[in-house]
């Protein structure tokens, strides 16, 4: 079986890429950009840094903010809608997962209408046409959205998230620039970060990894844990070097899957409008614990990425435990609760168990699961 890898075509890192937006969007000919940003973020002028380029080069453009933080149906419908009204020809989604996945769900619809329900395009749906063209810029190091081919949308009706899998929705650039990301807040950084870093363990020990994943992974933990406490603290190094992480965890868990760390955290955002970063961080030691032993010798080289010494010395009993500490010690260090008792109610869990099995993550999981198991990992974590 063929192994399949999808990128962007085009990406700029480092300090100043928003820059290139506008020559961007001359040189493929575009005349007028529908940009997604949340509120929050035009609040406190961190989209205004992206307009401004746009303005500098007289490119038109108009804003749409009607996105939530787990985007909903309702979201996606209203952004299409404005989108038929605007005039544009391309997309430019400002921010983290939230605005990009709903500028993904837009960009679908608009070249596949028979989608236009939105619930259809859950899992991975059978789109024929490519998304209306993306530039992505994130603000925060996390997601990695700019780079993967899904996008998580909220059925808010029945309180579920649903992730949509489609190659066509992948943006066409992306603009990975740290000071996008420098008024991001302690906690963001630190839950975004996290995100990050589950995206990377996930990806190297899914049922799908390979070799080629396998390398952007490791680096990917390496970069994550060596810089996101400096992040958390806003240095630019640290700062640069999460930007660079994150987007390097997204090339690999986008092409190959996550497990059910990311199955059980969905729910918690869709019943509880947990941050997902957060949830990601609280969950991931506790299955890294439950999926040690269909791992081999992977939690080896996840203990050395992060930095701990002496591993080669280590039984693998020894290794697996070192790799779920530093985990744990990271989580820590930047102030992640090392529990769900503040946010999961336990007459809840039959419905997050549930749902976190039929979440389209589950079968990437390295160890068979079932909703039994997944009960209980709940259980233990309130």
């Amino acid at each position: 079986m063929a192994n399949r890898f999808v990128l962007n075509e085009t990406s700029y890192h480092g300090a100043g890429a928003v820059q290139e937006i506008a020559g961007e969007a001359k040189g493929r000919g575009f005349q007028k950009a529908f940009v997604c940003s949340d509120p929050d973020l035009i609040k406190f002028g961190v989209t205004k840094k992206v307009l401004d380029v746009l303005d500098g080069a007289g490119l038109a453009y108009e804003v749409y903010s009607n996105i939530k933080p787990n985007p909903t149906i309702e979201n996606v419908q209203t952004g299409v809608e404005a989108f038929k009204k605007s005039g544009a020809d391309y997309l430019v989604a400002i921010g983290g997962g939230s605005s990009m996945d709903t500028a993904k769900a837009i960009g679908i619809i608009i070249k596949n209408p028979d989608f236009e329900d939105v619930v259809s395009l859950e899992g991975v749906a059978p789109t024929k046409n490519k998304s209306v063209p993306i530039f992505a810029v994130p603000t925060t190091a996390g997601t990695a959205a700019e780079v993967t081919i899904n996008y998580v949308i909220t059925d808010a009706a029945k309180n579920r998230k649903m992730v949509c899998v489609d190659p066509k929705d992948i943006p066409v650039v992306a603009f990975v620039d740290p000071e996008m990301m420098s008024t991001m807040p302690k906690g963001l950084t630190a839950a975004t970060g996290m995100d990050a870093l589950t995206h990377a363990i996930e990806g190297y020990i899914t049922a799908g990894a390979w070799e080629l994943s396998d390398m952007f992974h490791l680096k990917a933990i390496e970069i994550i844990s060596r810089s996101l406490r400096g992040a958390v603290d806003n240095t630019p190094e640290g700062r640069e070097d999460m930007a660079l992480g994150q987007y390097v965890a997204g090339m690999g868990f986008s092409n190959v899957g996550l497990g059910i760390v990311h199955s059980m955290a969905h729910p918690l955002g869709a019943l509880y409008d947990t941050p997902h970063g957060i949830a990601n961080a609280i969950i991931l030691p506790t299955v890294m614990e439950y999926n040690a032993e269909a791992t081999g010798e992977k939690y080896r080289e996840i203990a050395r990425a992060m930095g701990v010494a002496g591993v080669d010395s280590m039984s693998q009993e020894e290794y697996r435990k070192a790799a779920v500490d530093a985990v744990k010690k990271l989580s820590e260090d930047v102030g992640i609760p090392g529990d769900l008792k503040e946010i999961v109610k336990r007459e809840d869990i039959p419905f997050l168990a549930q749902s976190a099995y039929d979440d389209v993550c589950r079968p990437g999981n390295p160890k068979e699961t079932s909703v039994e198991d997944i009960t209980k990992l709940y259980e233990s974590l309130i």
